[in-house]
């Protein structure tokens, strides 16, 4: 069994700790916070986070240079905003960097680097087409109950992808590999601009046929940058993508469906990030994917409607009604062109 540092005591972080010890892995969990840290050591618990008992071979720890000491991995899964600073102090204490591993959903506005390019660009000696990225739909409530789940990892490193990939299955968590890094990463991060719009339509009290709607021409967005930035259009049809959508577009679990479901009902940005407590990823992430299509003229409608709410303090009502009163289209002819595009020999 490996020795593994988790890096993030969110709940996405304690759940995937507690599959890593489900599957006799010696498990570090490392928080900035101390008294988080020895909360978790004292009682077993992460109450704020995920309400469900934690294995007693789960040890956190405040201290990073401890936490990852003599270990095999380390999965990371900070916030987007705090992968720099992590990775930056990272590179200043790691003598033999392990197997990296992240499981962070997001991208990094104006530049619209991936959290792989980020761990790149921060740890000098550690190239970031080793990084392993994990995602897929996933609840991190479900995850630490045990109930079934499946996710996908990917790296440009066939053997950090397989090694990842027997780090975390287990009979409640399956795992399969995908060589397209670029899409995996994607598909997480852009899921959350339309997990956000399917909130706000739940919050303004439409139905199944709007939010129908949304998840697909949303899916349409996400393939559309995705294939612009290299990725594989099939592999938004996956487990990362139609997958995580269901999942985040359908669920009081997401954050970022609870997010955009305060704001349908009225409440502003910052109440609503107040509220929560939390990181909504789908707020950096839809500045980000708002930036990056304009300057690339790529078609993202949705995406700029949501931008609007959130930045411009648009009411959600009068983006709804613009979207519905766009220029009429051909479903078919949409794709086909799309396809053209991208795909023409």
């Amino acid at each position: 069994m490996s020795k593994v540092a988790v890096l993030g005591a969110g709940s996405w972080g304690t759940a995937l700790s507690m599959v890593l010890a489900d599957n006799g892995h010696d498990v570090r969990l490392w928080t900035h916070r101390r008294e988080q840290a020895e909360t978790i050591n004292k009682t077993h618990k992460n109450e704020k986070y995920l309400d469900t008992d934690i294995p007693e071979q789960i040890m956190a720890f405040n201290t990073l240079d401890k936490a990852i000491e003599d270990v095999s991995a380390i999965i990371i899964v900070v916030p987007t905003k705090a992968i720099r600073e992590v990775c930056s102090e990272l590179d200043k204490t790691l003598k033999n960097p392990p197997t990296i591993i992240h499981a962070t959903k997001g991208i990094e506005p104006e530049s619209l680097k991936r959290v792989s390019q980020m761990i790149g660009e921060e740890m000098g000696d550690y190239d970031d087409k080793d990084v392993v990225v994990l995602s897929g739909p996933s609840h991190a409530e479900e995850v630490g109950k045990r109930q079934p789940t499946t996710v996908t990892v990917s790296s440009e490193n066939s053997r950090n992808a397989a090694f990842a990939q027997d780090l975390f299955i287990n009979e409640s968590f399956r795992v399969y590999t995908s060589n397209d890094m670029v899409g995996i990463e994607l598909g997480g991060a852009l899921k959350n601009i339309i997990a956000l719009g399917a909130g706000i339509s739940d919050g303004l009290g439409y139905g199944d046929n709007a939010k129908a709607a949304l998840i697909t021409r949303g899916l349409a967005e996400i393939t559309r940058l995705g294939a612009s930035l290299g990725a594989s259009p099939l592999t938004f049809l996956g487990l990362t993508g139609v997958g995580d959508l269901i999942v985040t577009c359908t669920s009081p679990h997401s954050r970022n469906w609870r997010a955009g479901n305060l704001l349908g009902k009225g409440q502003k940005l910052d109440q609503v990030l107040q509220q929560m407590g939390m990181v909504v990823e789908g707020v950096r992430t839809t500045k980000a994917a708002y930036q990056f299509a304009r300057e690339q003229q790529i078609e993202m409608p949705i995406t700029e409607g949501l931008y609007q709410i959130l930045f411009d303090d648009k009411k959600p009502k009068v983006v709804v009604e613009q979207l519905m009163n766009r220029n009429k289209r051909d479903e078919m002819e949409d794709i086909a062109s799309f396809l053209r595009a991208n795909y023409a020999e």
